[in-house]
């Protein structure tokens, strides 16, 4: 288990993560999630003591966490980096060998994840000879080949094709299946959405909201509709009923006023576009974020 209290870090006058506090727990995804710059990257490099934090403390497995656990934890970064002279299979085992692995075993391990991704034929060739999204993959595999407790994925879909994504969402779960203590920061909602058990939202350094994704979700009501339609919806900005609402390219989330009937709703709507689908949902995790962030801001 990871776990932060009262964890802050300043770059000058920038408070980059200001007093956060949450854990992690093995067989558990947790969704370290908020925009560009709310301090997730920070967060992450503070558990990998890249970075020291200002104060508080952060423990794995109940101790204080250190240079002693590196061993213990795969990172897959944001910024990816991989030495592009070296051939793939050279690479993953030189990084099972900086965790401590010998050559026999990490082999084995190496096989079985270039088997999942389709690069068995490619272990012999150089990462400059690769494209983009199979760079990608060989990085994800170095993340997790040495077979660590504790896994860190930032931004995991970056760059990545629609199947590849479905690879790596399944194997993420599958290894939180396995006991791992995983770890997954994003700023696309709908990749957390998908994938994660507990999330974090933070923005500005500083924790919105927190909790099991479900609970949060039932928080915060079941009056989204998700409407696909035709025609112009710009008279419900005029609607009372109508607290809020998101324009998708294909398809509106609606959130209704407490007070507001749902079959009255229903029928406004006919009269007024072509209706191919009207669901009554949980608010989406983006939705949340958007509303959350909005009244905050509000507030200030």
């Amino acid at each position: 288990m990871i776990e932060l209290q009262n964890v802050r870090k300043h770059f000058g006058s920038v408070k980059a993560v200001d007093g956060i506090s949450f854990a992690a727990r093995p067989g558990n995804i947790f969704g370290l999630i908020g925009p560009n710059g709310a301090g997730k990257s920070t967060t992450i490099r503070m558990i990998m003591n890249i970075l020291a934090p200002d104060s508080g403390n952060i423990y794995f497995s109940g101790e204080t966490i250190g240079e002693k656990d590196k061993e213990r934890i795969g990172y897959l970064p944001e910024e990816r980096g991989l030495y592009k002279k070296v051939k793939v299979n050279d690479l993953l085992l030189y990084f099972c060998a900086l965790k401590g692995k010998n050559r026999a075993w990490s082999q084995e391990k190496i096989d079985f994840w270039l088997k999942k991704f389709d690069l068995l034929a490619w272990k012999e060739r150089k990462i400059e000879e690769l494209s983009k999204g199979m760079t990608q993959k060989i990085q994800f595999i170095a993340a997790v080949a040495h077979d660590p407790d504790l896994l860190f994925f930032d931004e995991p879909f970056s760059g990545i094709d629609p199947v590849s994504a479905d690879i790596i969402t399944e194997s993420i779960i599958d290894l939180g299946k396995e006991g791992k203590t995983i770890l997954f920061s994003t700023h696309i909602m709908e990749n957390a959405e998908k994938i994660c058990s507990d999330i974090f939202l933070m923005n500005k350094g500083s924790e919105i909201v927190s909790g099991s994704l479900q609970d949060i979700k039932n928080t915060y009501g079941s009056r989204s509709i998700i409407v696909e339609c035709d025609g112009d919806t710009e008279f419900l900005n005029r609607l009372p009923q109508v607290d809020n609402f998101i324009r998708y390219p294909r398809w509106l989330e609606i959130q209704l006023i407490e007070e507001a009937s749902q079959e009255e709703f229903l029928r406004l709507l006919a009269a007024k576009l072509r209706i191919r689908k009207y669901e009554i949902v949980s608010p989406t995790l983006h939705k949340i974020f958007v509303s959350l962030v909005k009244e905050e801001a509000g507030n200030e």
